[in-house]
């Protein structure tokens, strides 16, 4: 068995062990409120499609783990964020043949955690795809060897018993299971399991950031919606539209505090702003990649109509498109794309992080990319 192939192997082994113990009770949740510092700041790093876990069974997939750790630490390292956020395609599960891929997601948070930096996810079309089998596997070489978690696989003659071939079906990880786990394993971990109700359901939720002045008192609302993929219709449903539009209501009648919107696909309603990709980004819109078309969800079911009839929404941030990260007004609020963070997934663009900062008093939203270079562009007033 070579390198990569016995790097699977135990990554697959220690998923079984991990699968097989049975559930640990989880520790203490984060208690803190975010909340806007005395000088009222509060910057927030978006870390998009880090898609850890690609091709595990070559030597290019974990290299490129590596490059994704590396550019995660030069940002963390240089904007020094109050808060991080993860949106979506943290992983690429149609890749990753174990039935526990927390282990990449696990790592995937590792650089917020090492530095003691609270998060949230949001999930993409990626984080629990089906798994793709490559057609590699079946050549003469036959790597990697196929080993089923959690199965008592008997040999005879070199042969797998076939009573325990039904263990092995390499359905991955549910969006259930990935954020439960995250919840339950990390006290600095914000994400929420959406409602049960809804579908797409499982990152639905919104966060308070509070005031400096007082901890019980809301600044700035920031939510999360689940915009499906992998095993959901990439859409955002009528039934999370009205979600949204209850929760608002309920927490910020009078619409007098900011709100911020984060998922990963992007709507439809960014292809009506999205510049030409041959004539790269003029004014009013902001950013330095322009260089494919955007990829929306499948449909609208009236989120955006929402949004545009809310004064307090002052922008949207979404993922997905590598060659993306430009911000655009639309209406009455900016829709903006992240930078594609991670080594993962397709497109060779430098990558880098969109930094998010906001002042309490008096508001102020502004935004900008920093790169895994160290530099600076495509700064951004989204509220003033």
């Amino acid at each position: 068995m070579g390198t990569p192939a016995l790097l699977l192997f135990l990554v697959i082994v220690l998923a079984a062990k991990s699968d097989c113990r049975g559930h640990h009770e989880a520790p203490s949740l984060w208690q803190n409120p975010l909340r806007f510092s005395a000088d009222s700041a509060f910057k927030i790093a978006l870390f998009a499609d880090l898609h850890y876990g690609e091709n595990a069974w070559t030597d290019w997939g974990p290299a490129q783990d590596d490059n994704s750790d590396r550019v995660m630490s030069a940002v963390l390292d240089t904007e020094i964020p109050d808060f991080v956020i993860y949106l979506g395609d943290v992983i690429t599960a149609n890749n990753l043949p174990i039935a526990n891929a927390t282990l990449y997601w696990d790592r995937a948070l590792s650089s917020s955690r090492s530095r003691g930096i609270p998060w949230s996810t949001v999930f993409g079309n990626h984080d629990d795809a089906p798994f793709e089998w490559p057609s590699e596997w079946f050549s003469a070489a036959g790597i990697p060897q196929v080993i089923c978690p959690c199965a008592n696989i008997s040999f005879s003659d070199g042969e797998v018993d076939d009573t325990v071939l039904s263990d092995c079906n390499f359905k991955g990880t549910t969006r259930v299971k990935l954020i439960s786990a995250e919840i339950n394993n990390n006290r600095l971990s914000y994400s929420i399991s959406g409602p049960k109700n809804l579908w797409p359901s499982v990152s639905n939720y919104v966060l308070q950031v509070s005031s400096s002045k007082d901890p019980k008192l809301p600044a700035v609302f920031l939510y999360f919606l689940d915009s499906g993929g992998g095993s959901y219709p990439e859409v955002v449903s009528n039934a999370q539209a009205e979600w949204f539009l209850r929760q608002s209501q309920k927490i910020n009648p009078d619409a007098s505090i900011p709100e911020i919107i984060f998922w990963h696909i992007p709507s439809t309603a960014y292809k009506k702003v999205a510049p030409m990709p041959i004539f790269g980004i003029h004014k009013p819109c902001v950013g330095s990649i322009n260089k494919e078309r955007v990829a929306p969800q499948e449909a609208e079911w009236g989120i955006m109509d929402i949004f545009v009839d809310r004064p307090s929404i002052k922008a949207v941030f979404a993922g997905h498109n590598h060659g993306l990260d430009w911000c655009c007004p639309y209406k009455n609020l900016w829709l903006c794309f992240a930078r594609h963070t991670g080594y993962g997934g397709y497109g060779d663009w430098p990558r880098g992080s969109r930094i998010l900062s906001m002042t309490e008093q008096p508001l102020s939203i502004e935004s900008w990319i920093r790169m895994e270079d160290g530099t600076k562009h495509s700064h951004v007033t989204l509220s003033s």
